[in-house]
């Protein structure tokens, strides 16, 4: 996109604003859509709410964290992703009216809307840790889970003599469920090359009670767990780091309750617990009450709100009960396009969302296991191969082709083309 046809942030008089499809959030979710709207209509009028002046390929921050990928290749200027003909709404989003079709920015615009997709992302709840937010980024205390903390968590792995090596997982939703663990398998090849990984203490705290949430990846994952000597700790959600003492602080569950355990560490990997932003959790849009409560209460299969039928929603906002990557933002654009474009026509809704993600699941340096799966949380691949493996092809495709697929077809609102990168894939029979 040459800079003549960028975006440029709206710097309206008027406090009012309206448009036909206003979309929040401008992160992989926001742009896909937007996109691939105006690949249908270039003549829909479209707003994106989106504060930041930066877009961020995440899912490279863990391999940042590893040495593999440098930070600044993984960002670029939002205005630069923002497709030609949409308008950029340089705010924060505050509140939604649903009633009134009205979203209200920090700034006091209140942008009307005919249809509206809220798609703001995750929050980090970095201080739901005790002592956390003070410890970050010093003394052994890292994190991937921002643009400024994946290097630090390099330097740590690279720099570490032996101790405790601890790797946590909250007891919350999180952006890919993966995550935690790819990262201390990366770190420990690392202690090995190095020559330390004998004087180390691997450990795996997680909240939950499973490796992986699907069985059929959960096997092959424990025998990486076991082949590289790792310590599981179940039901171990970090609550506190004193970071004078160097001691993590887990609230540990047992069949008699709940108990608080100390463990000593010489660095720690920190999954912070995460939820959907405080401005959606308070808003008519998020659900009441079960697993869907503070997320954008939506359909599963159409995507489309369950109250207010010109609301949509996509990512890791929204309440859908599957794994929150950008691989499921892909499988959910198409259907949320197909389907609000049929609500503007009075249409009925045909798109169907089967729950498709897939979490890459690093087990080393030059191995992935390439995790597909649907609703069913069973097995798929878009790969004539066993996804169940761990495969030096799927490590090339997770450090070279995706980032490129990202920034070049997914956030161009361009659909996937060839056998290898259909959703819906050949399903491996089960032994």
């Amino acid at each position: 996109m040459s800079s003549s046809t960028q975006p440029k942030a709206v710097t309206s008089t008027t406090n009012s604003p309206h448009h036909q499809i206003v979309i929040v959030g401008g992160g992989a979710a926001g742009i896909t859509v937007a996109s691939q709207l105006l690949a249908k209509n270039s003549k829909l009028d479209i707003a994106i709410i989106e504060p930041s002046d930066k877009h961020y390929y995440q899912p490279a921050w863990t391999l940042v964290g590893g040495g593999q990928f440098k930070a600044e290749d993984t960002v670029k200027p939002e205005a630069s992703c923002i497709p030609s003909g949409v308008t950029w709404i340089k705010d924060y989003a505050a509140e939604f009216d649903p009633d009134n079709n009205i979203v209200k920015t920090r700034e006091g615009k209140q942008v009307s809307y005919d249809y509206l997709v809220v798609c703001p992302g995750i929050q980090i709840d970095w201080n739901a840790i005790a002592g956390l937010k003070e410890a970050l980024g010093k003394n052994g205390v890292c994190s991937n889970y921002s643009f400024e903390g994946a290097p630090y968590t390099w330097e740590t792995i690279r720099n570490f003599k032996g101790g405790n090596a601890l790797f946590t997982y909250p007891a919350t939703p999180i952006k890919c469920g993966g995550a935690p663990q790819k990262i201390m398998y990366l770190a420990d090849d690392t202690f090995r090359q190095n020559g330390v990984r004998n004087q180390t203490n691997v450990m795996f705290c997680s909240a939950v009670g499973a490796i992986f949430p699907v069985p059929a990846y959960a096997e092959p994952l424990m025998q990486v767990v076991k082949r590289r000597d790792i310590q599981l700790n179940f039901k171990h959600n970090l609550k506190a780091i004193r970071a004078d003492s160097k001691e993590a602080v887990f609230d540990v569950t047992t069949d008699d309750g709940v108990k608080e355990v100390a463990i000593p560490y010489d660095m720690i990997h920190v999954t912070p617990p995460m939820s959907a932003p405080d401005f959606i959790k308070t808003s008519k849009l998020a659900g009441t009450e079960g697993p869907s409560k503070g997320w954008v209460n939506v359909n599963k299969d159409t995507l489309q709100h369950n109250v207010y039928p010109n609301v949509f929603s996509l990512g890791d906002a929204s309440s859908l009960p599957i794994s929150k990557t950008a691989a499921a933002i892909r499988g959910q654009a198409p259907v949320l396009v197909e389907n609000l474009l049929a609500v503007m026509q009075t249409h009925s809704l045909t798109g169907k969302y089967e729950g498709y993600t897939c979490c890459p699941l690093i087990t080393g340096y030059g191995t992935v296991i390439m995790a597909e799966f649907d609703y069913t949380n069973q097995p798929l691949s878009t790969f004539p191969m066993d996804p169940r493996e761990e495969r030096y092809s799927m490590w090339l495709v997770k450090r070279h082709v995706l980032p490129w697929l990202y920034w070049n077809r997914m956030l161009k609102g361009k659909q996937f083309e060839g056998k290898a990168l259909k959703l819906k894939g050949w399903r491996p029979a089960m032994t």
